[in-house]
C-alpha cells in the first residue's frame, strides 16, 4: 500500500470517527425527544412500544431475540451522559388491531389495511396457480415453488422479474408463491411483535403451507429471505425438492454469543465508504435517527411518490422505489436485528440439517456485491459441500436479479426440473 493510499485510509477513520461520534450524540438527544413525543401523541397506553436504549438484556429471555439491540455500542449512552428517561408502561397482551399503527408511521388506508382482520393476521400473498387456468386446469401438476424477498422488499421483486420471464411448460407445472413477509409490502405490520424468526416462520406457516396443504416446495430467496428459507428449509427438510439462495448473508461465528456482533458489523459496519455499507450502518446502529428517516420518507410516501412522478413523468414508478417506503420502521428495526443479526446463531444448526438432507442446494452470488461479498456464499458450501456456488460476473446486490433476469429464471427452471 502506497503512501498516498494509507493517508486516504487514515484520513476517512478519522473522518469516521468523528460522523459516527456526533451520530451517538444526536441519536441519545432524540432518544429523549421521542419518549415525550410518544407520551405526547399516544399517552402512557400499554401499546407504547419503548426503546432498547436503557433495556437491559437480562429483561428477554427469549433466545429469538438479538443481543444487537442491547449491546449496540454508543458513546454518550454508555458514559451514562444526559440519562433522562420517562417511564414507560410495560406493553399488556392485546390484540393486532388494538395497536394500529404509531404517530410516526403512516396513516393511509394501504398501510393500515391489515388491521380491518383483527387477530387472524395473514401475509399478503401473489399465487400464481396453473390450476385456475381453465385451459391447464386439466394438466397434472403437483410442484410448488416459495419465493422470499430480502430487506426492504416486497413480492414484487419476484412477480416483477421472474415471474414475467418463466416459459409456458414452466407456468403450466408450477403453482408459485410470492410472499410480502411480515412487516413489510402489503403484509401486517403489527406493533405487538418482535419480528423474530419464530414470527416469521409461523406466519408463512399459517399463511402458505397450512392453508394451501403444502406437502413439497421449492424454495428462492434473496438475501436477508435467505436466513428465513434456510430456517423453513430446516424445519421441514423432508418437504424441501430444492433451495436457491441469491447473496445470501453467512458469517461464521466461533461462539453463538458474538455471532449477531460479528454479522451486525460484517453487514453494517460504521463506515463512511462505500455508500450502501454507510447507509445500512446509519438504519441498523441508530433506532432513532433510523426512526426518524421513516418518518420522513416511510410515512410521508404518497408525497414522494407524487413528486417522483411529477418529475420523471411516469404514472407507475419502478416496484423497487415503492417498496423502499412499505414497512414500519418497528417492522424494519427488529427484523434487521432479529434475523439478519440474531439469525446468526442459528444458521450452524440449518446447515447441518440441510448438509444432512442432501437437499439440492443452489447459490447465486455477483462479483461486485458490497453488501454480502462472495466469502458468504463460500462459507455456506464449506458447511454444505453438496451446494453448488455461482458466481455471476459484474453484478452487485441488487442487480444480480435486476440485470440477469432472463438467466436467472432459465437457471431456476433448469433447477425445479433437475429434482423430478
Amino acid at each position: 500500500m502506497g503512501i498516498k493510499q494509507q493517508i486516504k485510509k487514515l484520513l476517512l477513520k478519522f473522518l469516521s470517527s468523528i460522523v459516527f461520534t456526533f451520530f451517538d450524540l444526536l441519536d441519545y438527544v432524540l432518544c429523549i425527544v421521542y419518549s415525550y413525543l410518544d407520551d405526547l401523541f399516544e399517552g402512557s397506553s400499554p401499546s407504547s412500544t419503548s426503546c432498547y436504549c436503557f433495556r437491559k438484556e437480562q429483561e428477554n429471555n427469549d433466545d429469538q431475540v438479538s443481543t444487537t439491540l442491547y449491546r449496540r455500542q454508543s458513546l454518550f449512552r454508555d458514559m451514562g451522559c444526559f440519562e433522562l428517561k420517562t417511564k414507560r408502561m410495560k406493553r399488556s397482551k392485546q390484540s393486532s388491531s388494538e395497536f394500529g399503527n404509531r404517530w410516526s408511521d403512516c396513516g393511509c388506508e394501504s398501510c393500515v389495511a391489515w388491521i380491518k382482520n383483527g387477530d387472524d393476521l395473514r401475509l399478503h400473498l401473489v399465487v400464481q396457480d396453473p390450476a385456475a387456468d381453465m385451459e391447464n386446469s386439466k394438466h397434472k401438476f403437483n410442484e410448488n415453488v416459495i419465493f422470499l424477498h430480502g430487506f426492504i422488499s416486497s413480492s414484487s421483486l419476484w412477480t416483477e422479474t421472474v415471474f414475467c420471464n418463466l416459459s409456458e411448460d414452466t407456468k403450466k407445472k408450477y403453482k408459485l408463491f410470492a410472499i410480502d413477509l411480515l412487516g413489510f409490502g402489503r403484509s401486517p405490520k403489527p406493533r405487538d411483535c418482535l419480528y423474530t424468526m419464530r414470527d416469521h416462520l409461523e406466519m408463512i406457516e399459517k399463511s402458505v403451507i397450512f392453508p394451501f396443504g403444502l406437502s413439497s416446495f421449492h424454495l428462492v430467496a434473496h438475501s436477508m429471505g435467505s436466513i428465513i428459507a434456510l430456517a423453513l428449509a430446516a424445519k421441514y427438510p423432508q418437504h424441501i425438492k430444492s433451495i436457491t439462495l441469491i447473496a445470501p448473508p453467512y458469517f461464521p461465528s466461533s461462539s453463538d454469543e458474538d455471532g449477531s456482533l460479528l454479522t451486525l458489523r460484517k453487514v453494517a459496519d460504521k463506515r463512511l465508504w462505500p455508500p450502501l455499507v454507510f447507509g445500512a450502518s446509519f438504519m441498523s446502529w441508530y433506532e432513532h435517527l433510523g426512526r426518524t428517516i421513516c418518518f420522513i420518507i416511510c410515512r410521508n410516501h404518497r408525497i414522494w411518490e407524487f413528486l417522483l412522478r411529477l418529475l420523471t413523468w411516469r404514472r407507475d414508478l419502478q416496484f423497487s422505489i415503492m417498496d423502499i417506503t412499505r414497512h414500519t420502521h418497528h417492522s424494519a428495526w427488529h427484523t434487521m436485528h432479529n434475523v439478519i443479526c440474531g439469525g446468526a446463531k442459528f444458521m450452524e444448526e440449518y446447515l447441518t440439517i440441510l448438509r444432512n438432507a442432501r437437499v439440492k442446494f443452489t447459490i447465486f452470488q455477483g462479483d461486485e456485491d458490497q453488501v454480502l461479498p462472495v466469502e458468504c456464499s463460500y462459507n455456506i458450501k464449506m458447511r454444505v459441500p453438496h451446494a453448488d456456488v455461482i458466481i455471476i460476473p459484474k453484478t452487485s446486490h441488487s442487480t444480480i436479479i435486476l440485470r440477469q433476469i432472463k438467466e436467472l429464471t432459465k437457471d431456476l427452471e433448469g433447477i425445479w426440473m433437475s429434482c423430478h
